[in-house]
């Protein structure tokens, strides 16, 4: 025989509270607040075609390919078909935004942080004892051993071991500062002295340097990065005020 638990709006609010999500809650809330509050100052309105493709666009991303799918992800969320599209225009609505504030900017900013955006194709293994570091990379230079060699022996994670230690491409970011200096210094193809950091002595094999280039995948990233920040410089404006009822949570901004 199953058996039935019952979740009231106290529960659920407690449970927000003590799991430490309150703060991450109210600041998506601000952040709904601020989008539709500013799209309705500059005048930014959707239109039907809109607001069915964001909603399209939503079912594709969840993987909602049936209407069955449909149903069965609303019922698991508990959301109704109206907040179903509630969700879909704030989505649309927030990228019409981002557009209308910072597409101007997005090519002058790609330009003035182009290294930035500039990737690497690297194969890496990480030893614990620097002397052995040296000793391998002496022997890589004078062709005594290969960097698959190495990292068939001294890499324990089955998937890298079996890919020869490769990282795939990687941008500037995404490297310490201390080794994203010696990547994209490197000429290609090019073994890097060993280098120390916290989590050990690197040997890296750099194959290629990527340029950077606008394509739309970047210019979406870099959108996305603007609006996020603004974001972020909207909400540390406010004073958000949160008054909490025993059913319910309501924030006021000013």
């Amino acid at each position: 025989m199953s058996k039935s638990l019952n979740v009231s709006n106290e529960d659920i609010l407690y449970q927000i509270k003590i799991s430490a999500q309150f703060p991450g809650l109210v600041e998506a809330i601000a952040c709904r607040k601020i989008i539709t509050d500013t799209a309705e100052k500059v005048g930014i309105k959707l239109e039907l075609e809109e607001l069915q493709q964001a909603a399209d666009n939503l079912r594709l991303t969840n993987k909602l390919l049936k209407a069955e799918d449909t149903w069965a992800w609303l019922e698991k969320h508990h959301l109704s078909l109206d907040e179903f599209e509630a969700l879909a225009y704030t989505n649309q609505l927030s990228n019409k935004l981002a557009t209308h504030l910072f597409a101007e900017q997005v090519e002058p900013f790609f330009y003035e942080h182009q290294l930035d955006y500039a990737g690497a194709v690297t194969y890496e293994v990480i030893l614990d004892d620097e002397d052995l570091a040296l000793e391998l990379f002496c022997a890589l230079k004078e062709n005594e051993i290969s960097f698959q060699e190495i990292a068939r022996q001294y890499i324990e994670e089955p998937e890298i071991r079996r890919a020869g230690g490769y990282r795939g491409i990687q941008r500037r970011q995404d490297f310490r500062p201390e080794i994203a200096a010696a990547v994209f210094a490197a000429t290609p193809p090019q073994i890097l002295k060993p280098i120390i950091t916290p989590k050990g002595v690197h040997i890296i094999l750099v194959e290629e340097i990527i340029e950077a280039k606008l394509n739309e995948q970047l210019r979406v990233k870099i959108l996305a990065d603007l609006f996020a920040v603004w974001l972020k410089q909207q909400i540390a404006e406010l004073e958000i005020v949160t008054q909490l009822n025993c059913d319910r949570t309501q924030v006021a901004l000013p």
